[in-house]
């Protein structure tokens, strides 16, 4: 009886720590953007749809984060 070929259970560390990386960085400058443009939005300069964006880019990148340097 043949074995079915293995498959690499995770990324190795390398992979993890850019991608880990790449969110830091994504996640730092959206949070940046939805802090400064949240606030032109309740000074009236500026929309709610920008924040709003920029807030879902930051969640995401957290979700990104947590699973490249989660528990293993």
């Amino acid at each position: 009886m043949s074995t079915p070929a293995r498959r690499p259970s995770r990324l190795p560390r390398r992979q993890r720590e850019q991608r880990a990386y790449m969110a830091t960085m994504v996640g730092g400058a959206a949070a940046l953007v939805t802090v400064v443009t949240a606030i032109l939005a309740i000074a009236g300069i500026l929309g709610w749809t920008l924040p709003i964006i920029a807030a879902i880019v930051t969640a995401v990148a957290w979700f990104v984060f947590r699973g490249a340097v989660g528990r293993r």
